[in-house]
């Protein structure tokens, strides 16, 4: 059994709604569970006016009875409050791609006449969907003592210094700050940076951490492309509007150095097999090892700035400027539980695939009773064997 999500709708159309097909049943769940997600996803220093316009409340139409999944498919279903600014109106045409944005691509593989099919769909207005979905998903984890965190790391070359703070404590601290940054000098940096960036009519992008936390070793494998757990992270996280590259670990750090300082140590506490470091981000050969997964996502600056970029008319057939219309200056803070949804996603597929069950009451013996990284799980026997004959 595994997770399937599919979702659906226009940024300014009627709704967004997604299905989820898997949910085990027995999962105590109710629409604040995820509204509150979604209300994390709607605030954060930088964000654009539309936030304010949206209550982002969903209901749940199948799936869940009595506060409790059934099994069966999970719908939700978000209504866009906005949609009544352009219900029945006619609607200038937008013949002006963006660079950076799915207009012109959009419009060449679909054969669009005007940008707007393109840009609707494109929008990041989807990933309140994948909030939404998320949100069951961290729900689920939780069961299980699994946990998701996530903060802003770097703005504008301004970048957090978490040293000495653990992942509960940094947390905390990003989510007092508006910017959701764990450092406080970071974060007034960060928050002046993004100030600038609103006046000067242009947009910032940055670097969103995510932490899991308390997951089992075992997640994930080696013996299929698809099935490695860091490939299944990335092709998440890269479905992200406006992320253009994934860190798990310290991977580019590590690709700097020696094969000696690139990796985790392996040591005994005990009959426990520990490591001291945490370069390979709890994750080798694709497997999960017991340590905090640890992504990072690289999000560009969105291409819809307040000051026009050069582009092409392609109605009139010659140069031009883009048109702005409204959008965040920076959507790095608000893109946070974005990140922390896809991330827990992939989490919660990957332990379904492992545990099996149709109910939580069945999961949660079978989690117990998974194997741990000590010499009493893992037996060598020591003997010569002949692999091939």
């Amino acid at each position: 059994m595994s997770l399937r999500f599919l979702t659906a709708g226009e940024s300014h159309g009627p709704a967004l709604n997604a299905i989820l097909e898997g949910m085990p049943a027995g999962l105590e769940l109710d629409a604040a569970l995820i509204n509150r997600e979604l209300l994390r996803r709607k605030s954060g220093f930088g964000a654009g006016e539309r936030m304010q316009i949206e209550k982002d409340r969903v209901d749940i139409l199948s799936g869940v009875m009595a506060r409790k999944t059934t099994g069966a498919p999970i719908s939700i279903l978000l209504r866009n409050a906005d949609h009544a600014n352009w219900k029945g109106k006619k609607i200038k045409p937008r013949t002006k791609p963006r660079p950076g944005h799915a207009d012109l691509t959009g419009a060449i593989k679909y054969g669009f006449s005007d940008f707007r099919q393109s840009l609707e769909r494109a929008s990041a207005r989807e990933t309140a969907m994948r909030v939404a979905v998320g949100a069951i998903c961290k729900t689920f984890l939780k069961e299980f003592g699994i946990t998701t965190v996530g903060f802003v790391r770097e703005i504008s070359g301004v970048r957090a210094d978490t040293t000495g703070m653990d992942y509960e404590e940094i947390s905390t601290a990003a989510e007092g700050s508006i910017v959701r940054c764990p450092d406080e000098t970071a974060a007034s940096e960060i928050e002046a940076k993004i100030r600038a960036c609103k006046e000067s009519g242009d947009t910032l992008g940055g670097i969103i951490e995510a932490a899991v936390l308390n997951l089992p070793v075992g997640l994930g494998s080696y013996v299929h492309h698809d099935r490695r757990l860091d490939a299944k992270l990335a092709k998440a996280i890269m479905s992200i509007p406006a992320v253009k590259g994934v860190d798990i670990g310290d991977a580019f750090e590590n690709a700097r150095q020696s094969g000696l300082t690139a990796h985790d140590a392996l040591y005994l506490n005990g009959k426990k097999v520990v490591r001291k470091s945490n370069r390979a981000g709890g994750i080798e050969g694709g497997i999960s090892n017991g340590e905090p997964i640890v992504v990072r996502a690289a999000m560009k600056p969105i291409a819809t700035t307040l000051t026009p970029q050069a582009s092409v008319d392609l109605q009139l057939g010659e140069e031009a400027e883009t048109r702005y219309e409204r959008s965040d200056h920076c959507p790095v803070p608000r893109a946070v539980p974005v990140v922390e949804a896809v991330v827990a996603i992939v989490i919660a597929n990957a332990l379904i695939e492992k545990l099996g069950g149709d109910s939580i009451g069945e999961m949660v013996p079978r989690f117990e009773s998974l194997k741990q990284a000590n010499l009493d799980d893992v037996r060598m026997d020591g003997e010569k064997k002949v692999w091939w004959e």
